[in-house]
């Protein structure tokens, strides 16, 4: 049976598969909603717009995801690692002073966190586990995830700050 789908195809589902789970929540609780009574019909209508909701992010998510690169990502803790072949590092997401997307990296682009004493972690894009930066991200208070996602579909020419913590003033 393993051979029934071609492993591209495989992978390709695999991929949008939290959007697919988010579509037949939101279809059941539309056929829910539309055939019940009582109850039932209210939780089947809150089922769709929860449905549409986790949608919506699933596919975010799958723009987000790149494959392929070098190195490993990880999120623990509010704590980003990353370990490359010829760099790596750890930043804390509380301690973040400036998230940035630098397209003139080799061999693929690469955010750069800055943490607020200076330290730079450099991570491709596309590193192994990089989808889990999505989230990470979505954490830092300001940041429109919808502008990331622009910015991974068209590449700017030149390094581009995404975010930059704002400055606590005392007076």
């Amino acid at each position: 049976m393993e051979g029934f789908v071609r492993p591209e195809a495989r992978a390709a589902l695999w991929k949008w598969r939290e959007a697919f789970a988010a579509v037949l929540l939101a279809a059941l609780g539309a056929w829910w909603g539309s055939t019940s009574f009582g109850p039932l019909k209210w939780l089947g209508w809150a089922m769709l717009a929860a449905g549409a909701v986790l949608a919506l992010l699933a596919v975010q998510r799958v723009r987000f995801a790149r494959s392929g690169g070098i190195g490993v990502v990880t999120v623990d803790e509010r704590r980003v690692a990353y370990f490359g072949p010829l760099t790596g590092g750890v930043v804390d997401l509380d301690d973040l002073a400036e998230l940035e997307i630098e397209p003139d990296a080799y061999p693929a682009p690469h955010w750069i966190l800055t943490g607020q004493d200076g330290t730079r972690l450099e991570i491709p894009i596309d590193a192994a586990g990089s989808e889990v930066l999505f989230d990470a991200f979505a954490a830092l208070p300001g940041l429109r995830t919808g502008k990331v996602l622009d910015v991974l579909s068209n590449t700017p020419s030149v390094r581009t700050a995404l975010w930059v913590r704002e400055l606590r003033r005392i007076h």
